[in-house]
């Protein structure tokens, strides 16, 4: 009998390891596979011949997978050459392995794509599950792991808020992640269930970023109220395309950024003589299970499942893509997508959804992102004060 190989690439979200649940589950459903295979630390793990057998695992072991954090059989970024995919194939039919599904992002799903070209004619079927806190995979709605991380941030926000609001004597800056596009930075518009309650300000790398028009802003709002919020991508880039921040350094398509979050505070501090104070979630808004939001964890679990079923089904070199199902209330139709049609490209915020300024969002952004986000934030009380009103 033949079995199954699953593959983690990148970075973890908070819901990666619920497709990998979907996966195994389906997997186990359908019967078919003698073996469900987990690749221990990505394509370096297939490489190294390392799998660990779900198959295995005691009576009700997998069911933690969908409150645990990080990966649960690793990941990796190791940079492969041509000749690595041509290995694999070989390694797959060392261990009969007839059906590969990889989890990640642009350049996972590019992997997918070129591992499936090299097993053509092997009868090895691949396919992409989507993965990503970016949400810059194209040809997809929105990607497992968004919604956590969006939910992450807006939460987040949203006590940062309440924490300045409290005492408005300064300027906090808040760092999200996003290398080339801003839909994290986005949804922390949701953090706010009424007007004052969000983010003053939000800065994506989908527009060039002005000093002189962000320290105009900073200005007007401390003068009017004595204190803002700004939240800002770790990406903004300059008029001339520059990053604000140059990366500490760059290894093929992984960036590492220098603090955007303390440039801006130092900026308004230097410039406009107003205490000011950075906050870089970081990591801890990517891996948090804490504010996992249900709605990704549900999607992230059917689009491992769908994944599953497609490859027992004989399909490959495809993608589970999720579409947004029209009319009333939410909801999404797994779609295939042909993954020869170039993943790499980031899909970024597309115009309609930032404001005419640059400094913020508009509704039809928040409409579109605020399913995704899961069951609503708790309600806060407050009394008026100089920051706003009472919710009483």
């Amino acid at each position: 009998m033949a079995n199954l190989l699953i593959v983690h690439g990148g970075g973890p979200t908070a819901v990666i390891n619920g497709s990998l649940y979907g996966a195994v589950m389906a997997a186990k459903a359908d019967g078919t596979p003698a073996h469900i295979y987990g690749a221990i630390g990505g394509t370096e793990g297939v490489l190294n011949e390392r799998f660990f057998d779900f198959k295995t695992c005691r009576s009700g072991r997998l069911e933690t997978l969908l409150q645990t954090p990080g990966s649960a059989i690793g990941s990796s970024r190791t940079p492969l050459q041509n000749g690595d995919y041509e290995k694999m194939a070989e390694i797959f039919r060392k261990h009969d392995i007839r059906w590969v599904l990889l989890n990640g992002g642009n350049g996972t799903m590019d992997t997918c794509a070129k591992l499936a070209k090299a097993c053509e004619g092997a009868g090895v079927s691949v396919v992409g599950i989507p993965k990503t806190i970016d949400n810059d995979i194209p040809f997809t709605d929105h990607a497992p792991g968004f919604g956590s991380a969006a939910r992450y941030l807006a939460a987040t926000v949203r006590e940062i808020t309440e924490d300045v609001r409290s005492l408005p004597i300064h300027v906090c800056i808040v760092e999200a992640m996003g290398r080339d596009a801003g839909w994290i930075t986005a949804a922390a518009a949701l953090a706010g269930q009424a007007p004052g309650e969000g983010p003053d300000l939000l800065y994506v790398p989908e527009r060039p970023f002005s000093k002189e028009r962000f320290l105009s802003d900073v200005e007007r709002l401390y003068r009017e109220k004595g204190e803002a919020v700004v939240v800002a991508s770790e990406g903004l880039k300059d008029e001339t395309g520059a990053p604000v921040v140059p990366p500490v350094f760059q290894v093929g398509r992984a960036t590492y950024f220098g603090d955007v979050s303390a440039y801006l505070a130092e900026l308004v501090i230097r410039e406009l003589g107003v205490k000011a104070r950075s906050e870089k979630p970081g990591l801890a808004g990517r891996a948090s299970v804490a504010w996992q939001s249900d709605v990704d964890l549900r999607e992230a679990v059917a689009a491992g499942a769908k994944a599953a079923e497609w490859a027992l089904e004989g399909r490959t070199g495809v993608m589970v893509g999720l579409e947004r199902e029209s009319g009333k209330g939410y909801g999404v139709t797994f779609v295939p997508v042909d993954l020869s049609a170039g993943m790499l490209s980031a899909r970024c915020l597309p115009d309609c959804y930032v404001n005419a300024r640059g400094n913020g969002v508009t509704e039809s952004f928040c409409a579109w992102c605020r399913p995704l986000l899961g069951e609503a934030f708790p309600d806060f009380f407050h009394l008026p004060h100089r920051a706003g009103g009472t919710n009483l």
